[in-house]
């Protein structure tokens, strides 16, 4: 099985998500959430802090 690790890095988390089947949030150089792109974008933190909804 071939397995692809892409990392992306972009402000416009909204465009990234979008795309992504996974996600972490990172905060001052760790990681303070991480799920799938779905999830992250249904967290209601996520959507104010990040997604500007």
């Amino acid at each position: 099985m071939l397995s692809i690790i892409l990392v992306i890095i972009e402000q416009n988390a909204t465009l990234v998500l979008r795309y992504s089947h996974r996600g972490y949030v990172l905060e001052t150089g760790r990681i303070t959430l991480q799920g799938t792109a779905q999830e992250l974008m249904g967290d209601e933190h996520i959507r104010k802090a990040y997604l500007g909804m």
